[in-house]
């Protein structure tokens, strides 16, 4: 796929690493091996530019968020670190919806893939 925008496509490669990262954690805290393929696929997702995917992506991570918030709070003194990984998760939501070289990182059209 294209970049329209190297420095875009630079943030969103970061986002994904870390989405990875962060499943790795997770599953060493005691999570599952399935976040961590999702998490991959978010990666490749964001790679690619394919046009609307960081809304998608920011999306499904703001709902995770906003479903896990109330455990999160009610039980801060075990998941604290959740607490942490959730600013960091909004910082992400916010970089893939307003930076603007990230918004022309993702512009390139469904109906060109796998052309080139």
């Amino acid at each position: 796929m294209n970049t329209n925008n190297q420095n875009g496509r630079n943030i969103s490669l970061f986002i994904g690493v870390y989405f990875i990262i962060k499943s790795v954690l997770n599953m060493i805290l005691g999570g599952s091996f399935g976040n961590i393929i999702y998490s991959a696929i978010e990666a490749v997702a964001l790679y690619t530019g394919l046009q609307y995917i960081n809304y998608v992506v920011a999306g499904i991570t703001a709902l995770v968020v906003i479903l896990n918030l109330k455990n999160n709070i009610t039980n801060i003194g075990s998941n604290w670190i959740y607490l942490i990984e959730a600013v960091i998760d909004i910082g992400c939501c916010v970089l893939l919806v307003a930076v603007s070289d990230v918004k022309q990182h993702f512009s390139n059209k469904w109906s060109e893939i796998g052309k080139k």
